[in-house]
């Protein structure tokens, strides 16, 4: 494994962002940076050994500052929604910045998605560390994050979330990147196959928040049991499909064990043949396909401006408003806890 490292930019503050080339036997590259500790680039060959880059990204690290997508980064400290910005931990309750909608997204306006982590080179691994103060956008606790992202010669990339809190706090942390397995410039993911290790969804309303019952997808456009093109049920108006512009939805992994790591599902493109299969420890996986990356997108690394729907993200993470349901694993971390959690990306083709 050979890791590359130099300087990508600078914060407005005067803070460095690097840039992290992982290099396999094979010639795949993963590219990541410090600024929200970040995928930027994947880079895997097709079934004819062509390679491409399969992951969304922008052309200067200034770009993503703030990016309403999230492109790649690492988001937390809670991942997903909390409805109304309001939780209640230990008996006291907080309330939290409303960013989406009339909820609480991804930790806030400025998450850890949108700081400069430090980070370092391990041997064969990249490791980024964050300090998230007491208070910060409006949660208890301080807390130290650690991303450690491992590649392989068998073009498996390893993503392990580390946590340790002083203060009863939610985590619930998970990387957003977008995939298009025919390459990042190649426009719609919709023909792309999707199978999921998924029989049970749970209900959203309007808000794009959990309802506490949970439904069977058999027969409905969330049975992703079997390969199925994205398509097939963009506009369907199951469990507002339709309403969020496309699928943006959470989904139970079947089986799922605390501290085990588990198989979530599969992303295939008939296309180029690249496939990629998702592990993790996490009980549930938003799937979101990219319904508003038109809104405002900066120009993307191949020089163009992504379209709705360019990629997808699968979304390894705990339920959305998990501190507010009880039915759902707590995302509490408590002092002298650690939370560590790991999504596993395998490439390759069939």
């Amino acid at each position: 494994m050979e890791i590359e490292q130099h300087l990508w930019g600078m914060t407005p503050e005067g803070e460095a962002i690097v840039l992290y080339t992982m290099r396999n036997a094979q010639g795949a590259e993963v590219k990541l940076t410090n600024f929200g500790a970040t995928i930027v680039g994947i880079t895997m060959p097709d079934r004819e050994g062509r390679m491409a880059d399969v992951a969304l990204g922008y052309e200067r690290p200034e770009d993503y500052f703030g990016d309403g997508a999230a492109c790649g980064k690492s988001v937390g400290r809670v991942a997903n929604r909390i409805a109304g910005g309001r939780m209640t931990v230990e008996g006291e309750e907080y309330r939290l910045e409303v960013n989406n909608g009339g909820n609480h997204l991804h930790g806030g306006t400025k998450n850890f998605a949108n700081r400069v982590w430090e980070s370092r080179v391990e041997t064969n691994r990249v490791v980024m560390d964050l300090l998230s103060e007491d208070g910060d956008q409006g949660y208890p606790g301080e807390v130290n994050v650690e991303a450690i992202f491992d590649f392989d010669d068998d073009c498996s990339l390893e993503i392990t979330y580390l946590a340790r809190t002083d203060r009863t706090t939610p985590v619930n942390m998970t990387n957003h990147v977008y995939f298009n397995l025919s390459g990042e410039a190649s426009g719609s993911v919709l023909d792309h196959e999707l199978r999921l290790n998924s029989s049970h969804v749970p209900e959203m309303n309007e808000r794009q928040i959990p309802t506490g019952r949970m439904l069977d997808v058999t027969g409905t456009p969330q049975d992703f049991r079997e390969f199925r093109p994205l398509r097939s049920g963009i506009g369907s108006e199951f469990n507002h499909i339709r309403d969020f512009r496309g699928y943006d939805h959470p989904f139970a992994i079947d089986g799922w064990k605390p501290g085990m790591l588990g198989e979530v599902g599969c992303l295939r493109d008939p296309k180029s043949g690249r496939q990629v299969e998702v592990l993790s420890s996490q009980p549930s996986v938003m799937i979101y396909t990219g319904n508003w990356l038109s809104a405002g997108s900066p120009r993307t690394k191949s020089g163009g401006r992504y379209d709705d729907h360019a990629g997808v993200a699968i979304e390894c993470q705990n339920f959305p408003d998990a501190v507010n349901r009880p039915e759902f694993p707590s995302p509490l971390l408590r002092p002298g806890e650690l939370y560590c959690q790991k999504i596993v990306f395998r490439f390759g083709t069939y």
